[in-house]
């Protein structure tokens, strides 16, 4: 690579011709070639070029409130179209982030595809093939027969139609040209080769520099330091210096969200499990330690945001750190899932792998379990993680959530009972719920369909929804109620708060009682709740 393909930040932005797709590699703050991003909107405030651009976000780019990532680009007349599998999100309390704004202002056009499908329609570009054919999203808001992933109304044109092959029904994604890909790594060589020793995951770097490059356009990578030819080592080359054009130094580079640089984080050293914080006593650990009971020895769970992310945590604190091996999108396996801005990142993993092959494993169902959270249910079992009209900034979207639900065996999802204004805690151990929340979470029909509860029941998948105040399970008839925590009264506090009729296990129990004790050990692996 001649040292001329090593340019300033502020010189990329004249790279990008207008109306371009640009593909950005990115997980919130894990990745996000944000010195590159600013640098382009900048360039946009002052001189109003590039114009017009599509920009394609396997993972959301830039943090949570809306600072960094795609919120430099977030300008009317910059961005046309925006395809992500996620979007930036924040308490209601923040402002929304500007991307948010120009959503629900129609004032871009704005699509929500799982993860796992955009990193594959990149595979496909990359090898002139027509498209990614697959069941992940059938009956979900993904489905042209319901959304299509179309965010706002200004939003029209289809990305994804149903086709019929070989006599069986599949969601059809045709692959989309990139005319540039904007890439982050460690380090690069003089000869562009890209080594990510620093960093928390692969991502979809590799496939996303291939499709722009094979498209005949130009590939960005911003790194933290420009080395010699030569100096990084063979294997540890991620992304070979033919697919890359351009190089940015950005010494001051994140790590991840707020985390400037841990080893434990990129693998280079372990970290002492003490040194892992505990999770605080709360209704949300007893929640996650309920989650937990579902755990058997020896299997490979996926693991989402939320409370989900504390059940590593709680089988840390049990004794059983090396009893389960977690996976998550980003592409960790193994280790010990990180909390807060972190996620997405592991400490301790036995294995990182690029996004793309992490989510060939979920959407085939390779797993045992996965843990996630909801936002609604409904009265068919479906389930809204991705959004809410009346708060869209509190939501990211999809995700990979729907390419780790299509096929997994057995899911559990855990999350609060109601919501605005729930005042619960727990005394003498039992829940006690002070004031209820004004808004039923469990409702007559979820806003977003992002898991299909109709589907679950056609593939024979198993469902379990576990709250503060009782566990229900997914059967042929509905939402059934299998265990109340004690305290709680089945009738004012779980049937009456229902938007409809929940069904009741002729063998209703009491959750276990050690949960609602700070100080109670040994609940785990018991096989009494499996």
């Amino acid at each position: 690579m001649p040292q001329t393909k090593i340019i300033t930040a502020k010189a990329v932005a004249g790279l990008i011709p207008e109306g371009a797709v640009v593909s950005v590699s990115s997980s919130s703050g894990l990745g996000c070639p944000d010195t590159v991003l600013a640098a382009i909107g900048e360039q946009f405030r002052t001189q109003g070029q590039p114009r017009q651009l599509t920009t394609i976000h396997p993972i959301a780019a830039g943090d949570m409130y809306g600072i960094a990532g795609i919120d430099h680009l977030a300008q009317p007349g910059l961005l046309k179209r925006v395809i992500a599998g996620s979007y930036p999100s924040g308490p209601s309390s923040m402002p929304s982030p500007a991307i948010w704004q120009m959503i629900y202002a129609n004032k871009v056009e704005a699509y929500n595809i799982p993860s796992g499908i955009l990193y594959h329609m990149h595979r496909e570009a990359a090898g002139k093939r027509p498209g990614v054919l697959t069941k992940v999203g059938m009956q979900t808001f993904v489905d042209p027969r319901l959304l299509g992933g179309r965010m706002n109304e200004h939003t029209q044109e289809n990305v994804v139609r149903v086709v019929d092959f070989d006599g069986e029904e599949w969601l059809y994604f045709p692959s989309i040209p990139i005319d540039v890909a904007i890439v982050r790594a460690t380090s690069s060589d003089l000869d562009g080769n890209l080594s990510y020793e620093h960093e928390g995951a692969y991502l979809g770097a590799y496939d996303q520099a291939l499709a722009a490059h094979n498209n005949g356009g130009i590939v960005i990578a911003q790194v933290k330091r420009i080395v010699e030819r030569g100096s990084i080592p063979t294997q540890a080359v991620r992304v070979p210096g033919i697919l890359i054009d351009y190089a940015v130094e950005a010494p001051e580079q994140m790590q991840t969200t707020q985390t400037g640089y841990d080893p434990a984080i990129s693998g280079e050293i372990r970290r002492a499990e003490s040194g892992f914080e505990g999770v605080p006593w709360s209704v949300d650990k007893v929640t996650a330690r309920r989650a937990a009971q579902e755990l058997t020895k020896g299997e490979a769970v996926n693991l989402g945001f939320g409370i989900s992310a504390l059940v590593p945590r709680i089988c840390l604190e049990e004794g059983y750190s090396q009893e389960v091996s977690w996976a998550i999108e980003q592409g960790a396996v193994g280790g010990v899932p990180l909390l807060g801005f972190q996620f997405g990142c592991s400490a301790n993993a036995q294995a990182i792998v690029p996004s793309p092959d992490q989510f060939s494993y979920f959407q085939g169902g390779g797993f045992d379990r996965t843990m996630l959270s909801f936002m609604e249910v409904d009265q068919h079992g479906n389930v809204n993680v991705s959004r809410l009209a009346a708060l869209p900034h509190v939501t990211a979207g999809v995700g990979g959530f729907i390419d780790i639900t299509a096929h997994a065996k057995r899911i559990v999802f855990s999350g609060y009972f109601t919501a605005g204004g729930l005042r619960v805690r727990v005394d003498d151990g039992r829940l006690i719920i002070d004031k209820d929340g004004k808004v039923n979470k469990f409702t007559q029909q979820v806003e977003h369909v992002t898991f299909a509860g109709r589907r679950a029941r056609e593939i024979g998948q198993e469902v379990l929804y576990v709250t503060e105040r009782c566990v229900l399970r997914l059967v042929e008839e509905g939402l059934q109620v299998e265990e109340i925590a004690p305290g709680v009264d089945l009738e004012q506090h779980v049937l009456a708060r229902a938007d409809f009729p929940l069904l009741v296990s002729p063998t209703l129990r009491q959750m276990d009682v050690r949960l609602f004790d700070p100080e109670a050990t040994g609940f785990l692996f018991e096989g009494a709740v499996q």
